[in-house]
């Protein structure tokens, strides 16, 4: 008889799991930095918003880029074009989250946070499979070995 402790760790161990985990922890940090990077120039160096908004999601973006490439997908061998299709990655997936949030909100009639939070689970996924399977794409079997799981 197992515990459900011990089948909730053999889940954390499986790849594709602990992959996604860390790629939810890097997004976090992003989220973190970005609304620092907007205050900041917003309320301290009074920029406009517009600008310190996207000068905000640029940071983080770069934040994501290089905890991405170097922990989330570490089995990645990367080229020249990694970071340009991490940007078009990034970029897709914020014109998907504008999309889908005013879809929500206006269309379905979901509350603002509602639609929102929507929004972030299916765009993270989306940018998730998005980068594993293209930005970072690497050798199956280095990402597979990296986290083995127990048999």
């Amino acid at each position: 008889m197992t515990r459900v402790g011990d089948s909730a760790a053999r889940i954390l161990r499986m790849p594709l799991v602990l992959q996604f985990v860390k790629f939810g922890v890097v997004g976090v940090s992003n989220t973190l930095i970005f609304f620092l990077v907007y205050t900041l120039l917003l309320k301290v160096f009074g920029v406009w918003y517009v600008a310190a908004s996207g000068i905000g999601f640029a940071v983080g973006a770069i934040n994501g880029f290089l905890w991405n490439r170097a922990w989330t997908f570490r089995g990645h061998v990367g080229d020249a074009l990694t970071p340009v299709r991490w940007f078009v990655v990034q970029t897709i997936g914020l014109l998907v989250n504008l999309g889908l949030v005013y879809l929500f909100v206006d269309g379905a009639g979901l509350g603002k946070l509602s639609g929102q939070a929507v929004t972030i689970v299916i765009v993270t996924l989306l940018t998730f499979f998005a980068n594993r399977a293209w930005t970072f794409r690497g050798h199956a079997e280095s990402m597979l070995a990296e986290t083995p799981v127990d048999r």
